[in-house]
């Protein structure tokens, strides 16, 4: 080998180290983000949700879409009612990549992934890497990096990304039409994210969000957060038993009415503090957050730009159930 050739081989070599470096703090950055739920202040929660992705679990966050810009960013329209529906269904448009004009969703914060034409985003589902390598399916490609919120439509190109180089996955057990996975090994330590495409859906009744979910029946433990640890990063997970109270309440959330998201009803929602947070664990070892909203009666999952309204008793039962 000459001296030349020697210099490029180095020179790839520090390539590679940086680039592997730079994603384990991606990484490292997301999952903390995620369970450490860092202090927040309490009077500007509405306010600091269009800058903040408040973990990625839509706590303190209005709506993911106010992550995007353009007028094709995804609004949920009540459908025409079929026959034999119990509720409107709610529509979730597509999220329509740039156009050579410059319309369309442009990625903000959020990570996010194109695949298929379709822009999936960080999922509020939890998943430890430890876990990973039973959920990762067969492999779809590689991401390419280099989206944010200043690309042009030449750069939405599939598999582009704002998480930087990542393999990705289907997911045993779940369509890749609603979820995919980024799984990296560093220096021998595994680091996975699980992106959901929350648009370009319809939603008739709870079931057709928590049914992706793979809730029930499937639940193994479960936890819950009052707001004020969750807003103060205090972590004080109480329990909550995986019982037939618990598998009462999920059924109940598939039967739930859908609630289109508007700007009225979040702002009216997060600017109090009436939430508690439930995590399921389930057999797959993901970790599903829930949020709910005692007054109104109504439930969120992650930033799915809209809200389940659960039959008031039994809403009423479980919540009272969690305590104070």
């Amino acid at each position: 080998m000459n001296e030349e050739e020697f210099k490029q081989n180095y020179k790839k070599a520090v390539d590679h180290m940086k680039a592997n470096e730079q994603m384990k703090k991606r990484v490292e950055q997301s999952l903390n983000s995620q369970h450490q739920g860092p202090k927040r202040q309490r009077k500007p929660l509405y306010i600091a949700a269009s800058v903040v992705i408040a973990a990625s679990i839509g706590l303190a966050a209005p709506s993911v879409w106010q992550q995007f810009n353009g007028p094709a960013a995804p609004t949920p329209q009540v459908a025409a009612v079929t026959p034999g529906a119990s509720f409107d269904p709610i529509v979730i448009p597509k999220m329509e990549l740039p156009d050579s004009n410059g319309k369309g969703a442009k990625a903000s914060m959020l990570p996010v992934v194109v695949y298929e034409g379709n822009v999936y985003l960080q999922s509020a589902t939890l998943l430890e890497g430890t876990s990973a390598l039973n959920l990762r399916g067969e492999k779809l490609g590689t991401t390419t990096g280099g989206i944010d919120e200043w690309s042009g439509q030449d750069k939405y190109t599939e598999l582009a990304s704002n998480i930087g180089e990542a393999d990705i996955y289907a997911v045993n057990g779940y369509d890749k039409d609603f979820r995919i996975m980024s799984y990296t090994e560093i220096d021998g330590q595994v680091y996975a994210q699980l992106f959901d495409k929350n648009n370009g859906i319809t939603i008739s009744s709870g079931a057709d969000l928590i049914g992706k979910l793979h809730l029930e029946g499937n639940i193994t433990s479960a936890q819950w957060e009052t707001f004020d640890s969750w807003n103060n990063g205090l972590q004080q997970l109480q329990p909550l038993a995986a019982d037939e109270s618990l598998e009462s309440f999920v059924s109940a959330l598939s039967a739930a009415k859908p609630i289109a998201t508007s700007p009225e009803l979040e702002e009216n929602l997060y600017s109090n503090e009436d939430r508690k947070i439930i995590y399921l664990t389930l057999e797959d070892k993901t970790q599903v957050p829930l949020v709910l909203f005692g007054e109104e009666g109504l439930v969120r999952y992650g930033n799915v730009p809209a809200f389940l309204e659960v039959e008031k008793g039994a809403f009423q039962s479980f919540w009272n159930s969690l305590g104070e």
